[in-house]
């Protein structure tokens, strides 16, 4: 596949997609997010890969959405336009996700790196959801995954005040996995991803699944699919493959059957 505004390759069973808008700090735009679910969706098709990563460069993961494709818009156009319906479709890929973030992760940028599985922060990484200051709220998720990430006092100042948080404060209050130098970062994710993608293929996809599950609905609705993900996991080759290389002292062959 060829693409304009990202650049893809593949690394150790990892997709990894790079945001190339330099000059706009990354911002979303149309384009970007067509591209890179796009890019997400052949990763997710392609049986050699088994986890992707998102990453943007050291200046910014992404600073935001980019207002000029909406400051003049009407509600009605937005809402034909359904600007935000592309998440819907990030929200289907199976295989798991790492967000690689160095610099600024802001508005629509902090909400697509919330929406990854997992997130490796670079020390320069700054978090946060300032679109009060353009009279609007987050619009893809800001509202609901911060608050259950970070808990609701930080994310109240964050989304009423416009609270940015270091990568050290995202660490402590649970918005990302770790924080690690800035030349570090991308690799990091990268091996992260890479070990994740060496696992069986169907629990991996599974697990990811239903912890999502337990993230976005009630607890008795993720118990019940959970048992049953669980059973149905004992119908593939790849369970008993890792039970009996388990009983057998030696590292399992993963055939994601």
């Amino acid at each position: 596949m060829t693409f304009d505004i990202i650049r893809t390759e593949t690394r150790d069973g990892v997709g990894v997609v790079y945001f190339n808008r330099p000059k706009a700090l990354n911002a979303l735009n149309g384009p970007l997010m067509v591209e890179m679910v796009r890019a997400l969706e052949a990763f997710d098709k392609d049986s050699g890969v088994g986890a992707a990563v998102l990453t943007g460069d050291e200046r910014a993961f992404a600073a935001g959405a980019d207002i000029k494709e909406m400051a003049e818009s009407s509600a009605l156009e937005m809402l034909q336009a359904d600007r935000i319906g592309q998440w819907d479709r990030l929200r289907k890929i199976a295989i798991p996700i790492v967000a690689a973030v160095s610099g600024w992760c802001l508005g629509g940028g902090n909400e697509l790196a919330m929406a990854c599985d997992m997130i490796v922060a670079s020390e320069n990484a700054r978090f946060g959801q300032p679109e009060i200051n353009l009279g609007v709220i987050p619009g893809a998720g800001g509202t609901q995954r911060l608050t259950r990430a970070v808990g609701k006092a930080v994310a109240m100042e964050m989304i009423l005040n416009d609270r940015v948080l270091t990568a050290e404060e995202a660490h402590r209050w649970g918005l990302v996995n770790r924080v690690v130098p800035v030349e570090r970062c991308l690799e990091e994710a990268i091996a992260l991803a890479a070990e994740i993608a060496a696992r069986a293929p169907t629990a991996v996809r599974l697990g990811k699944e239903m912890v999502n599950h337990a993230y976005e609905s009630l607890l008795a609705d993720g118990l019940a699919d959970e048992r049953r993900s669980f059973y149905f996991l004992f119908s593939t080759e790849d369970q008993k493959e890792g039970m009996q290389a388990f009983i057998e002292k030696r590292p399992p062959e993963w055939k994601g059957k």
